[in-house]
């Protein structure tokens, strides 16, 4: 059964005088009547709503260590355990897993954090900005016209930490247990895409570094100039040099291209980011891992053909949620 920390027993008690019923209170703190009900007795009977003496262990912090531990991890949300044991003033023999208890009971547990660009004041300003510019534009009447464009890079073989091997004990280096893997990944191909609510662009191969001559003679010019052929078509691209280049400005301009204007630091705000996850899953779920380059590559075309176009039109559909997520963040990191 669910325990309530010393703070919510006080939040509990000041409901239960005020007259809110114990059910409700129930529900709030996610425990069942019957604790909220003894913790009410309990009041009654003794004035306080404080543990009642027991056998056993005594508790190895003071209210001082537990507010200290709190409010140190709260501060900074990635230090570790035993850098708290070793900051705690005073004589003590804590352990590492006691500080982690301390800090269970205050709500706080180890999750793996998420990774997002680095925002600066000024990004986050011009993050809200383009928010609050686009917060009218509907799917129906603007996100639709939107061809969303971006690059990415797919690696051979990838190892982020969440594969797992079942063995047994003293099988660690037994050799169908070990995940072997090149020492720099194995290399990659990089590709471009783009999507609409009506289509997509074919998954283009690029080789090599991407120069503003190169984007505009291999890229725009072949796959994206007929995408855009309808008037009403806006095209997006984020703010890589290649993008922004003199040249690659002046072709746009040239063709009679509409840009949509887009924030740096900004690949929340793209829906084709969520479409390369995807590419990405459906590649390692093959049966058959890709070998080399060639294999790769073939497997994230046909991969990029079989994705329904449901799903890139419910990308596209999350934009004006997106617009107000980043308003309502102030700039700073969403969801997405």
């Amino acid at each position: 059964m669910a325990r309530l920390s010393r703070e919510d027993r006080q939040i509990a008690l000041g409901r239960l005088q005020a007259g809110q019923s114990q059910s409700a209170i129930a529900r709030h703190f996610h425990v069942s009547q019957s604790t909220i009900s003894r913790l009410w007795v309990r009041f009654q009977a003794t004035g306080s709503v404080a543990d009642l003496p027991r056998t056993g262990r005594p508790r190895a912090t003071t209210a001082a260590h537990d507010r200290f531990i709190r409010l140190r991890h709260l501060r900074n949300r990635f230090l570790s355990a035993s850098s708290s044991v070793q900051a705690l003033p005073g004589p003590h023999r804590l352990s590492d897993q006691t500080v982690r208890n301390r800090l269970h009971e205050a709500g706080l547990r180890a999750r793996r954090p998420h990774r997002g660009a680095v925002l600066t004041r000024r990004h986050r300003q011009n993050r809200v900005q383009w928010g609050n510019q686009h917060l009218r534009w509907t799917v129906r009447n603007h996100w639709r016209h939107v061809w969303f464009s971006d690059e990415s890079y797919f690696l051979l073989q990838r190892h982020d930490g969440r594969r797992r091997v079942y063995r047994r004990v003293n099988e660690r280096y037994a050799p169908n247990c070990v995940d072997e893997a090149p020492v720099h990944g194995g290399g990659g191909v990089m590709v471009w895409g783009a999507i609409n609510t009506a289509g997509r662009s074919t998954l283009v191969h690029v080789q090599g570094r991407v120069t503003a001559q190169r984007y505009v003679e291999e890229i725009l010019r072949p796959h994206a100039l007929p995408l855009l052929a309808d008037q009403d078509a806006i095209f997006q691209q984020d703010n890589a040099r290649p993008h922004t280049a003199r040249l690659t400005t002046q072709f746009l301009t040239d063709h009679h291209v509409q840009v949509l204007p887009w924030p740096s630091m900004s690949p929340d705000m793209n829906p084709i980011e969520h479409l390369w996850d995807e590419l990405d899953r459906r590649v390692r779920r093959r049966e058959e891992a890709p070998a080399n380059h060639r294999d790769l590559l073939q497997a994230l075309q046909e991969e990029w053909d079989t994705i329904p176009q449901q799903d890139i039109r419910h990308l596209i559909q999350s934009m004006p949620r997106r617009c107000r997520a980043v308003v309502a963040a102030q700039g700073s990191h969403t969801p997405y």
